[in-house]
């Protein structure tokens, strides 16, 4: 049917986010030359990385630099966190027997020499995964010894069992020796409900105790999303909360909607005020802090001391 004349066509409404978006937020995806190498590797075998299910706005300059954070177990979390774009069931794929070697191989033809190796959560799995990890380590080293390896893992809580199980999963990682244990507290504790269904802020802060207690050497890490309504007096008590269970290192960066059906963003912080948190972060002792609008759990995670 044809529009009357005197009825002008609307252009489609932007999301107001989109129409407010700083400056500071925008950057190119990357060329399509930078990104194939990557993304052939990845796709031929059938595995996953953060970078394209979490759709991380930091992919087009890791690409380019062939690195990528693999992400395990499959594209389907068992949690459903209010800001996350990986997609959420109850009934994940069954694990890929043939994944650990897929990815060392990939490592392999990418030359990297540093690697982050995440999960979705996997509550349907008896261990959370745990011994995922540690296959897929062994995996690495096996096929690239040189190679240091960060894991980013969930907190390994099912909800099923007592909290010894929980220590023993994450015990089962620490022990493989990592070159950092990461895991994202996410957000200030006021907004724990909201932003991370499933998680709890007490229980992530003893996911990073418990690492220090079976092996102090491992470097502990931790990530802050900002924009989601908390203030800056929470986000210090985050920090200190983080620094009392021995937290070596702090990621902090902004928050920005996936879509419509995710969080809205309630502020976008400026630059200034990331620098601001991020020097006040060193100020309580972090023996590394990344802090900016684009910064990402596993952003240039090889870089740190």
């Amino acid at each position: 049917m044809s529009i009357p004349s005197s009825q002008p066509v609307k252009s489609p409404q932007k999301r107001p986010e989109i129409i407010a978006m700083p400056e500071w937020l925008r950057r190119p995806i990357g060329k399509a030359s930078e990104l194939s190498a990557v993304q052939k590797v990845i796709k031929q075998r059938h595995i996953h990385t953060i970078c394209e299910e979490g759709r991380c706005p930091n992919r087009g300059e890791c690409y380019a630099n062939q690195t990528a954070t693999f992400l395990l177990m499959g594209p389907t979390c068992t949690r459903s966190c209010g800001f996350c774009q990986v997609d959420k069931g109850h009934s994940p794929m069954p694990l890929d027997p043939e994944e650990p070697q897929k990815v060392a191989e990939s490592v392999s033809l990418l030359g990297l020499r540093y690697v982050v190796l995440t999960a979705v959560a996997r509550d349907d799995l008896a261990d959370g995964g745990a011994s995922w990890f540690v296959q897929t380590m062994d995996a690495i080293r096996d096929r690239n010894p040189d190679t240091q390896i960060e894991v980013l893992t969930p907190d390994f809580w099912s909800g099923l069992d007592a909290e010894v199980q929980q220590r023993l999963r994450i015990e089962t990682v620490v022990r493989a020796k990592p070159a950092c244990f990461n895991h994202n507290v996410e957000t200030v504790k006021r907004l724990q409900g909201p932003v991370r269904r499933g998680a709890k802020y007490e229980r992530s802060l003893d996911v990073l105790r418990y690492v220090k207690a079976v092996d102090c050497s491992v470097p502990t890490k931790s990530g802050l999303m900002v924009g989601h309504g908390e203030t800056k007096a929470e986000l210090i008590e985050a920090m200190e909360d983080l620094r009392k269970v021995a937290c070596d290192r702090l990621t902090i960066g902004q928050y920005m909607r996936p879509s419509l059906a995710h969080l809205p963003v309630q502020k976008y912080w400026t630059p200034e005020e990331f620098d601001e948190l991020g020097a006040i972060a060193q100020d309580l002792g972090f023996a590394h802090v990344r802090s900016g609008p684009l910064v990402r759990s596993s952003y240039h995670a090889g870089e740190e001391p």
